[in-house]
């Protein structure tokens, strides 16, 4: 059976990385929980499904084997997630809560960013460039979005809602971070960089 794996050779991950990591993957399936029982619908299935879609990430970015046959569920899984993100920004644009539609959105160009990352040519560094400066940017506007939330917090009518939005909102941006390191090969002493192993993977 043809399976897609990692270079034989691969280093082994730093177990203090594959701790930390794992440890707010925990958290952020902690949070669909919390917004099951004080979020809006739209913010849990909001949560959840971006929670499926980084794990995902996390199986294409980590090095994980997998049977080819599974590629396709995967697939599959991957698509209803997304689809329930956009019910999510739909949800948002309705409901006219704008800072979580405009935070939506910017998570929106990370994952497209992402994308592009495992999928350019090692070799077009002009672009890798370009990327990481547009990812940075989105990245300071996420952490703007963090922000608003926490001072909403100090001052909203219900500051639990703010607490727990700017709780989420940090999560996410540790977790990001984590699989910016998958992609860049960090989590590995002395391995190429993921994307220079995925541009040779069996897809």
């Amino acid at each position: 059976m043809a399976r897609v794996t990692a270079e034989p050779s691969k280093p082994r991950p730093r177990r203090g990385f594959v701790v930390f990591k794992w440890s707010i993957y925990a958290l952020l399936a902690g949070d669909v929980v919390l917004y099951s029982l004080y979020g809006r619908l739209t913010e849990l299935i909001d949560t959840a499904a971006w929670l499926v879609l980084l794990m995902l990430f996390e199986w294409e970015t980590g090095g994980w084997p997998l049977r080819a046959r599974w590629i396709p569920v995967l697939h599959g899984v991957r698509l209803l997630a997304s689809v329930a993100v956009v019910i999510a920004v739909v949800g948002y644009a309705l409901e006219r809560v704008w800072l979580d539609f405009f935070n939506e959105m910017t998570w929106l160009g990370v994952v497209a960013l992402l994308e592009l990352e495992v999928r350019l040519p090692p070799g077009a560094v002009r672009l890798h460039r370009m990327r990481r400066a547009i990812a940075a940017a989105l990245y300071v506007a996420l952490v703007g979005f963090l922000l608003n939330w926490a001072a909403m917090g100090f001052g909203d009518e219900n500051p639990r809602a703010a607490w727990l939005d700017t709780w989420d909102a940090l999560l996410w941006l540790v977790a990001f971070v984590v699989i910016e390191l998958n992609v860049f090969g960090a989590r590995d002493a002395g391995a190429r960089p993921r994307r220079a192993r995925l541009a040779n993977a069996p897809r």
